[in-house]
């Protein structure tokens, strides 16, 4: 019996990292994206005559558009399937991260418009990403492995910072600010159909094997997330008392504020580090991309430390007081 289940693993494992790599790449080039008004910020402001004040308003409509897409987000991936929504969210935010090249095109009264409407759809079209990656995994990986694969997906966000940020910074600095923005949405685009080629549900990827089906569906895998009912608790949308519940529960509190605080840290990196670099320490935008290779970088260890802990949280089973 024991070799029969090792026999399992060792055939089960490729599908499963394959996607688990595939949301990888995805999750880094999200970051990215949201990161590329931050590397071309100086010379975006200075051409089309930006104020501190108005860069701060087009960072912020980013946040606002997130922040409001979040539950409506959760709602559609509920009903329409992870693969569905996360297809046009991707599409979509690689899009207007594309248009954004275009924004000087405009006269300079509608050119900041512009990049604000376009930041907005951008945090709109992201909504949804993180979610999405929560239920993939959740479909797709057993109970005691789940922990890993999240701390896995999750230090994308800082290996996208020390990769692409000398990258991106050297591309303002050699051809414009504007090729940062049509480069990654080029990428964006590629990403799009290899996504659709790439992602199936367990029980529909033609990869998957059935030993491997077999030992995610018997170990907690959600295989059948995506296969719901017309009529389910999903189709109606969300209900107001699970969300009070939500807000009520101390543990979901604690989280709530942790990933706020989290946030606000590495919001200031994603932002007006590289600004400041540029002008309060007088770093070219190339020499702003290595500093953010820097602290990608050690954002990035700590993420491989927490994936230890979160290894180690799939080898233990902890259930709350539903009291608190």
């Amino acid at each position: 019996m024991i070799l029969d289940t090792v026999d399992v693993k060792k055939k089960g494992v490729h599908t499963r990292y394959l996607i688990l790599l595939i949301i990888f790449i995805v999750t880094a080039v999200n970051y990215a994206d949201r990161a590329t008004l931050s590397i071309a910020g100086t010379e975006v402001a200075k051409e089309l005559q930006l104020s501190a004040v108005s860069m701060g308003y087009i960072f912020s409509a980013f946040g606002w558009a997130y922040l409001l897409m979040q539950i409506p987000g959760g709602w559609l991936l509920d009903k329409f399937g992870s693969k569905k929504v996360y297809t046009y969210s991707l599409f979509f935010w690689s899009l207007f991260t594309f248009l954004q090249g275009f924004v000087d095109m405009f006269p300079l009264a509608w050119a900041g418009i512009s990049m604000f409407f376009m930041r907005f759809m951008l945090g709109f079209s992201e909504a949804p990403s993180f979610p999405a990656n929560a239920r993939i995994v959740a479909a797709w990986f057993p109970t005691k492995e789940r922990g890993t694969a999240s701390a896995i997906f999750n230090s994308a966000q800082y290996f996208s910072l020390a990769l692409f940020s000398p990258l991106l910074g050297w591309l303002t600095f050699a051809w414009g600010w504007e090729h940062v923005f049509t480069v990654m949405g080029v990428i964006g685009f590629v990403l799009t159909a290899l996504w659709i080629k790439l992602i199936h549900n367990p029980t529909d990827h033609p990869r998957m094997s059935a030993e491997e089906l077999k030992f995610i569906s018997e170990n907690g895998a959600v295989v059948d997330m995506d296969h719901k009912k017309p009529g389910s608790a999903a189709a109606s949308g969300p209900k107001l008392h699970y969300i009070k519940q939500l807000l009520s529960n101390r543990m979901m509190l604690g989280v709530f504020f942790g990933q706020y605080f989290i946030n606000t840290i590495t919001w200031f990196f994603l932002t007006w580090f590289p600004i400041y670099l540029v002008l309060e320490k007088r770093h070219v935008d190339s020499e702003s991309g290595s500093g953010r290779l820097d602290s990608g970088t050690v954002w990035l260890c700590g993420r491989r430390a927490g994936r230890c802990l979160l290894g180690l949280s799939d080898q233990t089973r902890f259930v709350p007081d539903p009291g608190t």
